[in-house]
């Protein structure tokens, strides 16, 4: 009787295990149903870089969102620059798509299939850091069969020009520009990067000036110290482009003066839109900040307070503002968290 106890109790706690076990299971299931099956994982830039499916394979084991970059993957492929890690991945019907995670970012891999259970980048892949049908390494670095929406080197405009500086001095980074930009879709920019400083003791500015596809004007504005990412740019690691005459300064269409040529006419700013935020966690705050335009001015500290919360926590952030004049031209300007926006 007794040992009939002991063995009922047995098949008890087993079959309460194996419960369990479905349980746990089914919730991890439930959790891990993303679109993209990740094919091979690189780190690095398109000069140098290293295979890491393998480690990024044990760190989806234990985390689902991790913050990624050097001591993360225990290699520093190309040193003193800010690297990528660069996810090749198939959707459902086969289709190739690319995801760039900048040094620093948080990876969340919710978006791939089977992400902690490691079953995955185990078949054949030929590709490096171009992708399946990309040349060398250090090519366009457009992977091959990539579609519209993905992560690659299919941006919306066309660089026409780069300047450094201020409006009272500045000087033609185009060429520089397009050196960098063949080395790394992502880097931070100052006046070591252009290796120049062309007014002394004061913020400068990188200021691209750029065509969309309808032959629009559009500019982008960098303070010293942001971050560049070329993905907005047509071609950016090709660096086919900024090789036509442009007869405008640092004010667009010739306007060399302060005021940028953007200014609204009545010396009001437009504020467009704005939002906060990193990669794809960012925030619409466009009514904030246009409440917080005083006489035409905009002055604010770019921060969570300020912002209305943090969209992206521990994660490095920035303010996007898209403002446009009364002409219909629009530039952007870009400010990294802790940082203060001065408009116009």
């Amino acid at each position: 009787m007794r040992t009939q106890l002991v063995l009922k109790a047995s098949l008890v706690a087993i079959v309460l295990t194996m419960l369990a076990s479905t349980f746990e299971m089914a919730q991890l299931n439930g959790r891990d149903e993303g679109q993209y099956q990740i094919v091979r994982a690189f780190y690095g830039t398109a000069r140098r870089n290293v295979d890491v499916t393998d480690r990024l394979r044990q760190l989806a084991a234990r985390d689902r969102t991790f913050r990624m970059g050097n001591s993360t993957f225990g290699v520093d492929p190309d040193q003193g620059v800010i690297k990528t890690l660069r996810i090749f991945a198939r959707d459902r019907s086969g289709r190739e798509r690319m995801f760039d995670y900048a040094e620093g970012s948080t990876v969340d891999g919710s978006l791939f299939v089977g992400w902690a259970s490691g079953n995955w980048g185990r078949d054949k892949w030929n590709g490096g850091w171009g992708g399946s049908g990309g040349g060398p390494v250090g090519g366009d670095g457009r992977p091959g069969g990539v579609g519209p929406g993905a992560v690659g080197d299919e941006g919306q405009y066309q660089i026409v020009q780069a300047l450094y500086g201020t409006a009272r001095r500045n000087a033609d980074v185009t060429d520089r520009l397009r050196q960098l930009a063949a080395q790394d879709r992502t880097f931070r920019m100052g006046n070591s990067t252009f290796g120049i400083d062309p007014d002394e003791g004061v913020v400068k500015t990188l200021r691209i000036f750029a065509r969309d596809r309808s032959g629009r004007e559009r500019m982008f504005e960098y303070t010293e110290g942001s971050t560049v990412d070329g993905a907005l740019f047509t071609g950016w690691s090709s660096g086919n482009w900024g090789r036509e005459r442009r007869t405008g300064g640092w004010g667009a269409g010739g306007n060399t003066g302060g005021n940028s040529g953007f200014d609204a006419g009545n010396g009001a700013i437009n504020i467009v839109s704005a939002t906060y935020g990193a990669g794809r966690q960012r925030r619409d705050v466009t009514g904030r900040v246009r409440s917080m335009v005083r006489d035409g001015r905009l002055s604010i500290p770019v921060n969570n307070d300020v912002l209305g919360g943090d969209p992206a926590p521990n994660v490095p952030k920035d303010l996007r503002v898209v403002v446009s004049s009364g002409r219909g031209r629009e530039r952007e300007v870009r400010v990294n968290e802790g940082q203060q926006l001065v408009l116009p």
